[in-house]
């Protein structure tokens, strides 16, 4: 690794690396998984080495870019961050300023293109034809789940740099409350449309103070595993509406997950992620472009999906002069903003100044 990179972009380099050669470990254990890993992983390492020269001319590119597509959905989830944005009804990024906005990522050597809603799968054509057009990109698609019939199913399959995430509660009943009676048990037939098709597919599980100890159980992890999922992201719960506080992980169990995750990829055929991870070995959170930039549905260009500020617009700037944004840039020279505070993030703790910060550029 480069010498002249920071510390923690090494570190999260090692990490992505080490996590796709995981999971091409998973995908030769089943020879049913036709997915090219190892190709993917010297795709990655390629685009690392763009990066790096990128970083030596002043430009941070991050591994991973965060697009939510829409704000659209066909549920309507208690405690959904997008509905916590606050921003309203903007007009989404038309299908051409989408495909711009993937191409110049993946010619910057973006890596991973994580593609979020809303529900994602309402623009499925066009995240086809995205991961069609560059296959070298991997596209973990977040999605509820719900609008994956057989059809799509097959689609799916077909494209194998799509990695579909469905997002699961836990169990019947948590999965429920939040999503909608019957949800769970749709969400098992999806899995299994998917698994009959040998998808490499995942769940992604909102992991919040009350439901820490069910989701991090051996029973769900199998019941799910059973159902196909070979990636379980663990995405921890940001208050992003009024009075929900008390549902963000306490500092410890925040540690313990990090033991769990460690312990289930030695005892599991399966990926165990964590979002936003392990903060204190990257010196802070990984936004603002230290590690992922997020677009919102409208093409502005944010620190993060739960910091809905902006003062860049892809609809009319290009990426590379978007990411010498003022605010990503002033954002990485406050390690004390991207340290996590009381709340569960630091950017949403920090939102007046963050805010403030915005207005001025």
């Amino acid at each position: 690794m480069d010498a002249t990179l920071p510390r923690y972009r090494e570190t999260f380099n090692t990490t992505i690396s080490e996590t796709i050669s995981h999971a091409i470990r998973i995908i030769a254990s089943d020879p049913s998984l036709l997915i090219p890993g190892s190709v993917i992983l010297h795709n990655q390492k390629k685009a690392a080495a763009i990066r790096t020269l990128h970083e030596k001319e002043g430009l941070m590119v991050p591994p991973i870019m965060i697009i939510s597509v829409t704000s659209r959905c066909n549920l309507a989830c208690a405690g959904c961050y997008m509905h916590g944005r606050g921003h309203g009804q903007k007009t989404e990024m038309s299908p051409e300023v989408l495909a711009s906005v993937v191409g110049q990522a993946a010619g910057l050597g973006v890596s991973i293109i994580v593609i979020a809603g809303g529900e994602p799968l309402v623009r499925k054509d066009e995240i086809l034809a995205l991961a069609q057009a560059h296959p070298k990109i991997l596209f973990p698609v977040f999605s509820n789940g719900l609008l994956i019939d057989d059809e799509l199913a097959g689609r799916i399959a077909r494209q194998k740099n799509i990695v579909p995430v469905i997002s699961f509660e836990g169990f019947r009943e948590e999965t429920d409350t939040r999503r909608g009676s019957g949800v769970y048990d749709q969400l098992l037939a999806t899995c299994a449309r998917l698994k009959d098709r040998d998808v490499f597919f995942g769940c992604s599980v909102t992991t919040a103070r009350t439901n820490f100890d069910r989701v991090t159980g051996e029973p769900f992890i199998r019941q799910v595993r059973e159902a196909g999922a070979r990636v379980f992201t663990f995405v921890e719960y940001v208050p992003m509406e009024p009075g929900t506080k008390d549902l963000v992980l306490t500092p410890e169990q925040k540690k313990v997950l990090q033991i769990v995750l460690a312990d289930f990829n030695r005892k599991f055929p399966a990926l165990f992620l964590g979002f936003p991870g392990d903060e204190e070995a990257y010196g802070g959170c990984l936004a603002a472009g230290r590690g992922f930039v997020h677009v919102s549905p409208s093409g502005d260009l944010e620190p993060c999906p739960a910091a809905p500020v902006s003062d860049a617009s892809l609809a009319s700037l290009p990426l590379e002069e978007a990411l010498r944004s003022r605010l990503l840039a002033r954002l990485r020279e406050e390690p004390a903003i991207l340290t996590e505070s009381e709340g569960g993030c630091a950017l949403r703790a920090n939102k007046a100044w963050v805010a403030e910060l915005a207005a001025r550029n």
